[in-house]
């Protein structure tokens, strides 16, 4: 829908940058998509950790981004010091910490971390 166009994944550029093989770049990506598959398959919740990003909660058929403040900041171009906006942002839940736990993120404090 929308006319967009998939791209396939570049192995050899994903390995180039990571500095693995190509075989190790397409069994991670494999051996990850397989279990994200089985985990959402049982119903069981997951979160993704994007570096320097946040975290991707999926919780059934809820799917949840949370940012890192510092993210956040480097997207607006400002520090966000007000605390009435970090307030606001807490409460929409959009702001996650990089030291909190990722299952106290979860509804049910049952989560399977990618990557590990």
């Amino acid at each position: 829908p929308g006319g967009k166009q998939l791209e396939p994944l570049k192995y050899a550029r994903v390995a180039m940058e990571a500095s693995v093989s190509r075989r190790k770049v397409e069994c991670c990506i494999l051996g990850t998509t397989s279990l994200l598959y089985h985990c959402l398959e049982k119903g069981m919740s997951v979160a993704f950790v994007l570096r320097d990003v946040g975290v991707l909660l999926i919780e059934g058929s809820m799917v949840q981004m949370r940012f890192y403040l510092d993210f956040l900041e480097k997207v607006t171009g400002e520090r966000i010091q007000d605390r009435a906006t970090l307030k606001a942002l807490q409460q929409l839940d959009m702001v996650v910490s990089r030291v909190v736990p990722i299952a106290s993120l979860s509804f049910t404090g049952r989560v399977i971390v990618f990557p590990k």
